[in-house]
């Protein structure tokens, strides 16, 4: 298979133009050209904040159980302004940022670039240059098996190199740097904080990090390697705390091995970690995908299905380039940004944003890739165990609308966040999801038992005692929609309410799912009975008069009709829990109401919904509104309230504005919807194939029950399909459908079985 290439005819002005490369721990954004040119540099793990931060904030917070019945009292008396006053007390201060790290600049002589290209199957990128009238070549990636950012140079030219820092420089012996990060930094949304970024001591642990670069000779030019050591490293993967000197002598000891295997090992061993990924499914929609593709061209040109190939894989690559084990997830940009402030802090937004960068993972075969989340969520099963308990007195875990690597858990917003996003107690319930998941598509047993029933059980405790007894049912008070309000009998816009529509959705995912976990693993827990005992008497989904499907449990008037969330569609997608024509057909009407439009996000997660109705062509118009190019400020941050509508950066980037990854991973994860789901025990052919997409392929999909699904479709009409079994249980049944029509198989661990003529 030909490699896929995006390319851009000259160096790149802007942080926006440049090139994103990878390895899971460390990001660089690659701007090209001769003279002097920049490689910024990220560090998943340098983040403000310290490991005890989680817990030290809760114990300034003065709320418990007792203002808890206060507020449900006051929100069932429909007295919305003494519900607010009461829950600003649960409110912590706020989560922390993810922070640039440092600049690598390379110093050439002047000269002409000839153009750079990114390779999304090797994750490799190439500029040729013309130096005193020589041909230069510069090739850059981000090593795994190396754990070093590699520049190599070919050709007879000089480099000179220097490495600085926006952090606090506190140390620095040639081009090794010692760094300290601030323990504490408040989001830019929080303009009243007077030290925005605070350097200081936090106890046992020393906010330190360490950058080490090497400059070699080579036969034909020079490598450049760049490593990195961080405390806070050691604090995610649980390792003892290192001195600054452990840290120096670590990350030069990476730098020096890199520079001692040389370019081609180097070059070698980190393809053959990151191509297998890279290459694990693929999806082609017309009759091209390999070759190289200028990015200018690809925005403004009619090929529409080339676009979606790109986007399909360019999403896979930025995937498989943030997130790996061993280091934090991929949060708000991936693990590029060169703010020191950025929007959100850079953070995990866990009401939808950061569900969103996961959720190709499973389908395109980047399982290994989810993992960091669920590393997230042992810590968030510790730290929220804690905030269930003081704020609440609950059982289990808990998470509400941000996290950080340090598992924050409490409400943010300072006492001041409005309680439509900030006081929004389900974050974990619908992160967990993705443990589920996991198991799903994979069926591991020993991840199941090990990893997500603990994780689901002690969400499911949660849920068991945050819900309360109403109008004879069990639902959520208070509750919200998140982001979303609605406008009371007086006129006025509010948000807490009781049992909103997601809350009850994933809740009864979470009963389910445990009990469907336990039942797998012979496990017999109480906590399955009380779950028993409560799912037939949780709130169902309600139906609004006009055929809406309602997003709240009364009939209430929305504020903004046309919302950038769709929160309570959660249940069509991901979770696949609309089982009656009604209740699908009640989600597309919301979508109607809810129109096109609006950011990367938006856009990704109303195309995968469209997939689920079967809505090729609406989801194909709302992939052409999400890929058009953005001409606006760049660098200015839009309303919020999606008024202004983003598009593609020119680096084809997804953003609000600004900038925000969720969209670019969510592109793929609706892609694949078009054209192959797995849900109920039935895997669906081309179940939501736009008309005009006539031509195509995909190649190792994944499917729930451990299934992967080659097929390939001419003149819209599926030519033949392979179903493979990776995984799970050969006495499982295979249901696969194509137009209506349903065709059963029993599969072996590694059989396969070729599908024609449905």
């Amino acid at each position: 298979m030909t490699d896929l290439l995006l390319s851009w005819p000259r160096p790149a002005r802007d942080w926006t133009e440049a090139m994103p490369v990878g390895n899971g721990r460390l990001g660089a954004m690659v701007f090209g050209g001769a003279g002097r040119t920049r490689i910024q540099v990220n560090d998943a793990t340098v983040w403000s904040g310290t490991p005890d931060g989680p817990a030290a904030a809760l114990a300034a917070v003065d709320a418990g159980p007792d203002r808890l019945a206060e507020v449900r009292e006051a929100v069932f008396a429909k007295d919305s302004r003494r519900a607010e006053e009461l829950l600003m007390a649960f409110e912590g201060p706020y989560s922390q940022e993810f922070l640039p790290y440092v600049d690598l600049w390379l110093t050439l002589p002047e000269g002409t670039s000839h153009g750079r290209t990114l390779n999304l199957d090797s994750g490799v990128v190439t500029e040729k240059l013309t130096i005193g009238g020589h041909d230069v070549e510069r090739t850059v990636w981000v090593s795994r098996p190396a754990q070093v950012l590699c520049v190599a140079l070919s050709g007879p030219v000089d480099v000179g190199v220097e490495v600085s820092t926006r952090l606090r420089e506190v140390s620095r012996e040639g081009l090794d740097l010692g760094i300290e990060i601030p323990v504490d930094g408040a989001p830019r949304h929080e303009p009243q904080v007077e030290e925005p970024l605070r350097y200081g001591t936090a106890g046992d642990y020393d906010p330190f990090g360490a950058v080490s670069v090497r400059v070699a000779r080579t036969g034909s030019g020079f490598l450049i390697v760049l490593a990195s050591s961080t405390s806070a490293y050691d604090a995610w993967i649980g390792d003892r705390q290192h001195t600054r000197d452990e840290h120096r002598r670590r990350a030069a000891v990476l730098a020096e091995r890199a520079v001692a295997a040389g370019i081609e090992t180097l070059r070698r061993d980190h393809e053959a970690d990151l191509r297998p990924l890279l290459g694990a499914s693929s999806l082609r929609f017309g009759e091209r995908r390999g070759g190289t593709h200028d990015v200018a061209e690809l925005l403004s040109g009619p090929d529409e299905q080339l676009t979606a190939t790109v986007l399909f894989q360019y999403g896979r690559y930025l995937l498989a380039s943030a997130s790996r084990p061993g280091a934090p997830p991929a949060n708000l940009s991936g693990i590029w940004n060169d703010d020191l402030r950025p929007a959100w802090s850079s953070n995990y937004t866990i009401n939808i944003n950061t569900q969103m960068n996961y959720w190709a993972a499973e389908t395109t075969g980047l399982g290994e890739c989810h993992q960091p989340l669920f590393e997230l969520l042992g810590k968030l099963a510790v730290t929220g165990a804690g905030v269930a308990r003081e704020l609440y007195g609950a059982r289990g875990w808990v998470a509400h609308h941000n996290t950080d690597p340090w598992g924050w858990a409490l409400p943010a917003g300072m006492g001041h966040g409005n309680p439509s996003w900030a006081l929004w107690q389900l974050g974990g319930a619908w992160l967990v999801q993705h443990a589920w998941d996991h198991y799903d598509f994979t069926r591991d047993r020993a991840f199941l038992e090990r990893t997500a029933w603990p994780l689901l059980r002690g969400c499911a405790e949660f849920c068991l005692d945050w819900l309360v007894e109403h109008d004879g049912f069990l639902g959520t008070c208070p509750s919200t929609s998140p982001e979303n309000l609605f406008l009371s009998e007086a006129g006025t816009k509010e948000s807490l309410t009781h049992s909103a529509t997601m809350d009850l959705v994933l809740i009864r995912a979470v009963f389910e799912r445990s009990l469907a976990a336990a039942e797998t693993l012979g496990v017999y827990d109480p906590v399955c009975t009380e779950i028993e005992a409560a799912l037939p008497r949780l709130r169902p989904v309600p139906v609004l008069p006009d055929g809406r499907l309602g997003e709240w449990a009364e009939d209430l008037p929305e504020e903004d009709p046309t919302h950038r969330h769709l929160s309570h569609l959660v249940a069509l997608y991901p979770l696949g829990q609309l089982d009656t024509p009604e209740l699908v057909e009640a989600a597309r009407r919301v979508l109607d109401r809810r129109g096109p439009g609006a950011m990367g996000w938006s856009w990704a997660w109303k195309i995968a919904l469209r997939a689920r109705l079967g809505d090729g062509e609406t989801a194909r118009k709302l992939l052409g509104e999400a890929t058009q190019p953005f001409t606006g400020d760049r660098h200015r941050d839009a309303p919020v309230d999606g008024s202004e509508w983003g598009g593609l950066l020119p680096n084809l980037f997804s953003t609000h504005p600004p900038f925000q990854i969720d969209g670019n991973y969510g592109f793929p994860a609706g892609l694949a919807e078009l054209v192959v789901q797995s849900q109920h025990g039935v895997v669906s052919l081309l179940p939501a194939l736009p008309a005009d997409w006539t031509f195509g392929e995909a190649r190792s999909l994944r499917c729930r029950g451990g299934l992967a699904v080659d097929l390939e479709w001419r003149d819209g009409e599926l030519r033949y399909a392979v179903v493979r079994r990776l995984s799970g249980d050969p006495a499982e049944p295979v249901r696969v459908r194509y137009r209506g029509r349903d065709t059963e198989l029993w599969l072996r661990t590694g059989e396969s079985t070729v599908l024609k003529g449905l």
